[in-house]
């Protein structure tokens, strides 16, 4: 009864004081977490209402968290089994586009390393795919962006993630940026293993660096701008139709790079970012 209290009230109290007042030991508490493993069906329920009360938004990692705040410890690999057994895992989270290691025709080196600091423009740039959904389907959507000032440099759309969309997007940041040994750094998608993006960044002054596999923060200032994006635009117009999504991503980008207030980059020269984007098509 006394480990049960314990546990009921572990994510008001420190375990160690509960441990302390109650005169137990706090190898035995673990050790009764240990033997008393939740089934199934009752680690179901109390993910199930995580993700309610959250709204689906908790990967595996976090709904562990949140468990064991709630006194259940649990393996995480044993919440992504039941998650992915009960239909309970993040309905927002993007789902990593890989070929398998047999398919991937050009990988290169990560060349960031995680390191974003520039104070160079066209020194560094990010690129990825995101997605919008709408009662019409998805809206895909590509975009380049400078690390330097958090600039973004081209962005284009499509109903379809194809290699065209990725190449369209680069070819487009060229036009404008004309780099000459600019970093592009990319993750492991299929569009960017392919021999067009090899063909096409190696011919047009750019430098491809890629993420590690599944390593998503290896990209971390593309995955800050889709974030910001979702959470400010999208989440919030909730858009019924492609062409409404494809008016928001116009919108927004127009708003990012020109208005919105960046907290972590300065503002490059006007003469430099002199020319704005009207329309991605």
């Amino acid at each position: 009864m006394i480990f049960r209290t314990i546990r009921l009230f572990s994510s008001s109290y420190p375990v160690s004081s509960m441990c302390k007042y109650f005169k137990v030991s706090k190898s035995g508490y673990y050790k009764y977490l240990q033997s008393n493993q939740v089934k199934d069906l009752e680690l179901r329920q109390a993910i199930a209402e995580i993700q309610t009360r959250c709204k689906y938004r908790y990967g595996y990692r976090r709904v562990q968290i949140a468990l064991r705040k709630k006194g259940i410890a649990v393996n995480h690999k044993k919440v992504l089994r039941v998650m992915s057994k009960y239909g309970l895992l993040s309905k927002i989270r993007r789902k990593y586009l890989y070929l398998k290691s047999s398919d991937v025709l050009h990988t290169y080196q990560n060349l960031l390393k995680q390191d974003f600091k520039t104070s160079k423009i066209n020194h560094k740039w990010t690129t990825d795919i995101s997605y919008i959904i709408t009662p019409e389907g998805r809206l895909y959507l590509s975009v380049v962006r400078d690390v330097c000032d958090g600039y973004v440099v081209a962005y284009k759309y499509s109903t379809r993630q194809d290699l065209k969309l990725v190449a369209d997007t680069i070819r487009l940041a060229v036009k404008r940026q004309k780099p000459q040994g600019t970093i592009l750094h990319s993750d492991q998608g299929f569009q960017y293993t392919s021999r067009l993006y090899n063909k096409l960044t190696l011919g047009s002054g750019l430098v491809p660096s890629m993420s590690r596999r599944g390593t998503p923060l290896d990209n971390a200032p593309i995955e800050s701008f889709f974030s910001a994006f979702k959470s400010e635009c999208i989440y919030l117009e909730k858009p019924k139709t492609i062409r409404e999504a494809m008016r928001l991503c116009d919108e927004y980008i127009d708003f990012y790079n020109y208005e919105r207030i960046q907290l972590r980059h300065q503002a490059a020269p006007i003469e430099v970012r002199r020319q704005k984007i009207s329309h991605a098509g």
